[in-house]
């Protein structure tokens, strides 16, 4: 089993890679693309795209809650060898994509063109700017649901260097949109959403013709079974709650705050969103390297493995992106106003606590995976998704009452913590993950780092006078101390420890 284990190793840490030299070139053109789109459309502007194609945003639960299903059911029959199952996989996959489309074509032109006309604050002369982002946003959704089997397929199989191309062409061409937007002497916002959905159909036909050339299940006259529909559709609907939940406590939250305080907050928080994408981007780099060890792993019956890359998975997060986030959470005045320039107001406070809020809901994401793989899964969305959708409501009433836009994210962070909790408990009655496992080997060392960290930098924060070299100090020292508090808390397994020293001997 050993072998085997350290080939599974090898292959996360080579995919890691690719990811990771994907996620800096991203990182490196979204930060300019979003620049110049900014000050392209200005702040009203750019306040009208994120609320209104917000609307549509909150169907994209349908996208992820079905993509989760269809690469749980691939990477599960790839995972036992089972290559019929695998082709009439993907087939259902397809065939499910095109009844969630038609129903998210009803949505949008019954709920979406009401809630949009009848509720939303648009400024005055906007409206028809508004209706074309409401609708190409829609198609935009729709490419991207037919779009995922191809996708899910190529992550079941790990090629991750074809997500690293194929995601670097994206940021190219999004480069190139926002040229076309500061140069367009139209109406910039009509013109930037009608390129978005160009883009997006060039980027998901590449996923498409990728997945037909090298491999011989999305190839040819897809085949859909009726009971592997029943039993993906069970699936991806109490994964539907889990997704819902999440939804309502992002997009169902901008819209508060566009009923309760108008487009400007909303352009606030379209900026730390913005941030919050980049971060994401990353995150799910590591995880795409991960997930499809772990849900193979325990569909094979290696429960232990299964395990010990749930709560490594956990704490390997934390670290990557708390190293990442800490000059970010402690500076985002600095690092706004030299990427973006002005901004409103509320944006540093929000980009900071969207990324603490981004934390707390991605570090335990691996007990989702686990979860998932089991496929008991009735119990556990119920739970914490009644944990999680209590965000909702306590924001509404805050703001009711009067409280500032930014207890709405304290509200998420509070009540996600709690959901976190639910999962472990959960995972752990139905997987046999033992709790007192989680909590020493993923918790504790993802916490301890935090500890000592966060108090340096804050003091390093109020000492310093706001320039880019704080900013860069912070960064430094934020990598410093939290490589140094780990090496010398019991945060690192033994196994680990000498790994890491071979590896530097070697070098």
């Amino acid at each position: 089993m050993e072998p085997q284990i350290s080939a599974n190793s090898r292959r996360i840490a080579r995919n890691t890679v690719y990811l990771y030299v994907r996620m800096l070139v991203m990182l490196v053109i979204g930060l300019v693309t979003y620049r110049i789109i900014i000050r392209s459309l200005g702040v009203t502007d750019y306040g009208v795209y994120s609320a209104v194609g917000g609307v549509v945003t909150m169907f994209m639960l349908v996208m992820n809650t079905v993509q989760s299903a269809i690469s749980r059911f691939i990477t599960v029959a790839l995972g036992k060898g089972d290559e019929r199952r695998l082709r009439i996989t993907v087939g259902t996959g397809l065939a499910v994509m095109a009844g969630f489309s038609l129903l998210l074509v009803m949505l949008t032109e019954t709920i979406g063109l009401w809630y949009l006309h009848c509720k939303m604050v648009i400024p005055d002369g906007r409206m028809a700017a508004a209706d074309v982002i409401l609708q190409t946003s829609m198609l935009i959704l729709i490419v991207n649901l037919m779009s995922l089997p191809y996708m899910a397929t190529i992550n079941a199989h790990e090629h991750m260097d074809a997500y690293a191309y194929i995601s670097i062409l994206e940021a190219v061409l999004k480069l190139a949109v926002a040229a076309g937007v500061w140069f367009s002497s139209s109406d910039k916002l009509v013109v930037y959403a009608w390129l978005l959905l160009a883009v997006a159909i060039l980027v998901r036909g590449a996923y498409a013709v990728y997945a037909m050339v090298h491999f011989k299940e999305c190839r040819g006259v897809p085949k859909a079974s009726g009971a592997l529909v029943k039993e993906m559709g069970a699936f991806a609907g109490w994964n539907f709650i889990g997704s819902g939940t999440y939804m309502i406590n992002t997009q169902g939250i901008n819209q508060l705050m566009n009923h309760f305080f108008g487009v400007g907050m909303n352009a606030a928080r379209g900026v730390a969103d913005k941030v919050e994408q980049v971060v994401r981007q990353f995150a799910t780099n590591v995880a795409l390297a991960l997930n499809p060890q772990l849900t193979k792993s325990y569909a094979a019956g290696n429960r232990e493995y299964a395990f010990e890359l749930v709560c490594k998975g956990s704490k390997y997060y934390f670290w990557i992106l708390f190293v990442l986030l800490v000059p970010f959470i402690t500076d985002s005045e600095t690092i706004l106003r030299l990427w973006v320039g002005d901004v409103p107001p509320e944006a540093a406070l929000f980009t900071k606590l969207t990324l603490v809020s981004f934390l707390v809901d991605f570090t335990p994401s691996t007990l989702n995976v686990l979860q998932q793989a089991s496929g008991r899964v009735t119990r556990f969305y119920l739970i914490t998704s009644a944990v999680a959708i209590l965000a909702f409501p306590c924001t509404w009433i805050m703001y009711r009452c009067g409280l500032p836009a930014w207890t709405g994210y304290a509200a998420f962070i509070g009540f996600y913590i709690l959901k976190g909790a639910a999962m472990l408990l959960v995972t752990g009655r139905e997987t046999g993950l033992p709790a007192g496992k989680y909590i020493r080997e993923a918790v504790w060392p993802a916490l301890v780092p935090a500890l000592i960290v966060l108090p340096v930098v804050t003091c390093l924060y109020e000492v310093l006078p706001a320039s880019w070299w704080r900013f860069i100090v912070i960064a430094a020292a934020g990598v410093v101390l939290t490589a140094v508090s780990i090496w010398n808390n019991s945060c690192l397994t033994p196994g680990e420890k000498a790994f890491i020293l071979s590896k530097l001997k070697r070098k």
